[in-house]
């Protein structure tokens, strides 16, 4: 074996530039993973620079990143002021006026090799199957205003499937504490200078505006849309997705709750985009996403006003952003997160579990200094296929609809989708299957929901539901139907569940 010379040791220094969600996460995985002999943290970030800080929903992989840090949930939960999450409830999508539930946990349960999917298509075109909410523990839950963890046992109890909202500017100072307790150096200051390495696509410090020099071998880009790092200074490209998905503006609101706070996100379709309500302990975040080339700001603001169901807290806040992902997440020395990396539009909740997985991904292949080209290409890959299989859940929302009351859904209506996605509704369409491509985020219970959600209704269904009497499939799901509704009346009013674990405050 071949001796290594000092450049291929391990990394020493990792400078983290750019600080909020995404920061803080980095650092304190990074931290915690890595231990108190690893490479020393440091975090630059400036108080003359604001985060977008509006992402205040999440999906169930955040359960495993807090367990990663060793986070106590119900600590976690009072001190970012945070409520629990089903699913998302969507409403006026297909059409005006209907609604449908879009629920974490399992839809059913399979029989043996036959999924209950399968039954269920087999048994609705019979006309004799229940609306797919019927068969979901967390859709019944939310409906009904309740929540629980889940509970083990042979019951749809154990299926609870759950995320969380919270206040991203509170979940970032609690992640704070928690990385400055491993060890994390926290660098207040703006930088003004990104000197470069003499190597290729090396970075060899950041220089801020004080003259203070913070080198490092690894370098983490969470300086959000501007990209610093990873776009200025070593020249990633981005992949615009706004063909696809147009809606590149969003306007924001606190509002003071107008009762107990709903176990999930309500998103409400508007004429050129939608709308989120997010229910915190001590307030409901709500904004309207939309299409700048059809809709004006102005026009946009007084849609979400309109629309809110308590009084505002502070006045409407602009963002503007474009949906796509950088070409290349991971040059040299240096990986981007967060904004950085990309943004996606945000109906489903995925932009903290893009961090998440970026971050899981490096420490999977975390980097020698010699920063090895194989591993880089097998990240990049990796991180733009998470993108992209993101991207076609997203894309399938705003195309299957029958709505065509405004410009914006005949676009949306009419325009050509990814090779990918058509495949997968072609599948649908014909034997109504839904599936997982690999490790990718959404499940079959989310692929599911929103296919059947957004009026995709298949003429047969999977053959491998026809060797089962028809008696039995009715039996078997009326008999789910009945347990899922019953199982329903032991879970706590969520309001209750919160007052008894979490309360802010306690």
């Amino acid at each position: 074996m071949s001796r290594r010379d000092d450049q291929d040791g391990p990394i020493a220094r990792i400078a983290i530039i750019g600080g909020g969600t995404a920061g803080w996460m980095a650092a304190a995985a990074l931290a915690r993973v890595l231990g108190p002999r690893g490479p020393a943290i440091t975090l630059v970030e400036s108080e003359e620079i604001g985060t977008v800080g509006v992402g205040e929903a999440t999906i169930p992989p955040i359960q495993a990143f807090n367990a990663l840090l060793g986070i106590d949930e119900d600590s976690f939960v009072r001190a970012t002021q945070g409520t629990f999450k089903l699913g998302i409830e969507f409403v006026d999508w297909l059409r005006p006026g209907h609604r449908y539930f879009h629920p974490f946990g399992v839809h059913g349960v399979d029989r043996g090799a036959v999924p209950f999917e399968a039954m269920w298509q087999r048994l609705r075109l019979a006309g004799e199957a229940a609306p797919l909410e019927a068969y979901s523990i967390c859709a019944a839950a939310a409906r009904a205003g309740r929540f629980m963890r889940p509970q083990p046992g042979n019951t749809p109890l154990a299926h609870i499937g759950y995320a969380f909202h919270f206040d991203a500017a509170l979940y970032a100072r609690f992640l704070r504490s928690h990385a400055e307790a491993q060890g994390v150096v926290r660098q207040e200051g703006r930088v003004v200078e990104v000197a470069r390495d003499a190597r290729p696509e090396r970075i060899a410090a950041v220089v801020l505006a004080d003259g203070t020099r913070i080198a490092a071998d690894l370098f983490i880009d969470c300086t959000g849309f501007r990209g610093l790092l990873i776009g200025e200074t070593l020249g990633a490209g981005f992949e615009d997705w706004g063909h696809w998905l147009p809606n590149d503006r969003a306007v924001a609101v606190p509002t003071a709750p107008a009762g107990p706070p709903v176990p999930f996100t309500r998103s409400t379709a508007h004429g050129s985009g939608w709308q989120w309500r997010i229910p915190l302990q001590h307030r409901t975040g709500n904004g309207h996403v939309y299409a700048s080339r059809h809709i004006s700001d102005d026009e946009a603001t007084a849609t979400l006003l309109a629309h809110l169901d308590g009084e505002p807290l502070a006045e409407p806040r602009l963002l503007r952003f474009r949906t796509g992902r950088r070409d290349r997440f991971w040059i040299g020395n240096c990986v981007a997160l967060g904004l950085a990396s990309g943004f996606m539009e945000p109906l489903e909740s995925t932009s903290i579990h893009l961090i998440q997985a970026g971050i899981a991904r490096l420490l999977e292949m975390l980097p020698t200094r010699a920063f090895e080209a194989a591993d880089t290409r097998r990240y990049n890959r990796l991180m733009a296929a998470e993108f992209e299989s993101i991207r076609d859940f997203l894309i399938l929302h705003f195309h299957a609809t029958e709505r065509r009351d405004t410009p914006y859904w005949r676009q949306l209506a009419a325009m050509p989708i990814p090779d990918s996605l058509a495949e997968r509704i072609a599948i649908y369409d014909r034997t109504g299957r839904v599936f997982r491509e690999g490790d990718e985020l959404f499940t079959k219970t989310s692929w599911l929901a929103v296919m059947d959600g957004q009026g995709l209704h298949p003429g047969t269904y999977d053959p491998i539901a026809a060797g089962i009497p028809i008696e039995e499939l009715r039996a078997r799901l009326e008999r789910i139907a009945t347990v899922t509704r019953a199982a329903v009346g032991h879970i706590p009013a969520h309001a209750d569940f919160i007052a008894r674990h979490c309360a802010a405050g306690r």
